[in-house]
């Protein structure tokens, strides 16, 4: 809870003498008062005894529910539109059904507003139970309304839940797969998704069906590799905030993953210049979201985080973006418990990289070690092989060369127990499989053959995937020329910039 909220609840819960010294307040203060949960001191500090205690947790929980609603009723739309709607309740159960239609018709205008239009149905089958007993001259014409009504805001939801439930599978899918693999996954995901995305035209859409067609499509365009695709789609969806900037604070969830899309699209694409333009435009609108919830600190946080460590990675910046290290292990420490493990994940394994491009291996294992310790090995199972990679990769740079060859047979059973042995995997550990048995001499040999062997790949339409995750093409070319792999990519990305 916020300062604001545990300060209101203290109001709410005082709000009467009787109340004053009430056990659940004394609960609260005794909880509030802890670091960590001590069931022990708890009971000491609230003068609770021990079978009351559940009861008494229960009931605080409910109240502080109940007060935090009321703080933020005002500032949250679908909130306010609820509350409506049982003050419509009271007046029906009342027989004031007039002035029960008029909350109703209130109601159903903000939920029209906000483009709820599940809301906005229940609002209008409430309106018909009422009128069925309110009849009046108009009966009729207001019955045939509400019936239009109905049937045309029921047209929308299905359509929307037909969308967002092919958001969700696609959503999904790049959770387990990530990138397409090979003709036979690319075959498998467009004869699929395919057909059912081609029966949507947007034109005369509502704001959320349009919202989840672009993100299916966009979800579709990603895993099957069409980036020139995804963006377009990315920035459309970005777009419909732009066209309706009153709906990022209801919606800001929906808003949040647009824009890191997007910055993700751009980086895959390297659009350095627009990355760096959308983040700002990102952080002025942030302060303007309201009200400023946990969930949307979580989620810009996200966002704002992978998109600039991934600056650094284009820039070639990685001195200056361990920096960032601090602030992802403080966000962690802060809202780890609310993050689910795609993107605690995700963070490990970028911050992991901005370590191996500035030399720190040590402190790049480290990092790897959160992801390659997940029990579960089919879960983002490309980021895990990756992950595993790059563990040998720095294990080698930083001399821990004594046990290299366990580490690749136990990488190796593992790419090939999940079924992610391509070209490029393979290529690597045979490289590394090498190493312990590479004279001196023969190792500049050993590198310039990996890279002849590699380079063809950073334009194949699957084995590309692996130079998104590692950028490997840059690593052999700083050891072939003995230069630091910032440098390599440093001159990269001012090459790029001077061609455009």
């Amino acid at each position: 809870m916020s300062k604001a909220e545990k300060r209101n609840f203290k109001l709410f819960a005082s709000r009467s003498a009787a109340n004053q010294d009430a056990k659940f307040i004394a609960l609260f203060d005794a909880l509030d008062s802890l670091d960590e949960y001590d069931e022990a001191k708890v009971l000491k500090k609230s003068g609770i005894r021990k079978e009351q205690l559940p009861n008494m947790k229960s009931y605080l929980y409910r109240q502080i529910l109940v007060s935090i609603r009321l703080l933020n009723v005002q500032h949250v739309g679908v909130m306010e539109i609820h509350q409506t709607i049982d003050f419509a309740r009271i007046l029906y159960d009342k027989s004031m059904f007039r002035q029960a239609l008029q909350m109703l018709d209130k109601a159903k205008k903000m939920a029209l507003e906000y483009r709820n239009f599940t809301l906005a149905l229940e609002i209008v089958e409430f309106e018909k139970r009422v009128e069925s007993l309110h009849m009046n001259r108009s009966a009729t014409d207001r019955a045939e309304r509400l019936s239009d009504q109905a049937e045309a805001l029921s047209e929308r939801i299905s359509n929307i839940n037909e969308l967002s439930n092919l958001s969700v599978q696609l959503y999904s899918l790049n959770l387990q797969l990530g990138y397409v693999r090979s003709a036979k996954d690319r075959k498998l995901v467009t004869d699929f998704f395919k057909s059912k995305l081609e029966g949507y035209d947007d034109r005369g859409m509502s704001f959320h069906e349009r919202l989840y067609l672009y993100q299916a499509r966009m979800w579709y365009s990603y895993i099957r590799h069409d980036f020139v695709i995804c963006y377009r789609y990315a920035l459309r969806w970005v777009g419909l905030f732009d066209e309706k900037p009153e709906l990022i604070s209801p919606y800001y969830d929906h808003y949040v993953r647009a824009v890191a899309r997007l910055l993700d699209v751009l980086f895959m694409t390297r659009r350095h210049d627009q990355m760096v333009r959308v983040i700002g435009k990102f952080e002025r609108q942030l302060p303007k979201i309201r009200p400023m919830t946990d969930n949307l600190i979580i989620l810009s946080n996200l966002c704002l985080l992978q998109a600039k460590i991934n600056v650094h990675f284009l820039e070639g910046s990685f001195a200056e973006g361990v920096e960032l290290a601090a602030q992802v292990d403080d966000f962690l420490a802060r809202y780890g418990r609310s993050v689910d493990e795609h993107y605690r994940m995700l963070l490990s394994y970028k911050i992991a990289c901005l370590y191996f491009g500035n030399g720190d291996y040590k402190k790049c294992m480290g990092y790897l070690h959160a992801i390659i310790s997940i029990p579960n090995p089919q879960f983002r199972r490309d980021l895990q092989v990756f992950a595993r990679i790059l563990h040998l990769i720095a294990s080698y740079e930083a001399g821990d060369d004594y046990s290299l060859e366990y580490q690749i047979r136990n990488v190796y059973a593992f790419v090939v127990k999940i079924n992610d042995m391509h070209s490029v995997q393979h290529e690597i550990i045979t490289f590394l499989k090498r190493i312990p048995h590479t004279y001196a001499s023969d190792f500049k040999g050993e590198l310039t053959r990996l890279y002849e062997h590699l380079k063809p790949f950073e334009t194949h339409p699957y084995e590309r995937r692996p130079f998104f995750y590692l950028d490997i093409i840059s690593w052999l070319e700083s050891k072939i020329r003995n230069i630091p792999i910032a440098e390599i990519i440093r001159q990269k990305y001012l090459d790029e910039r001077r061609k455009r």
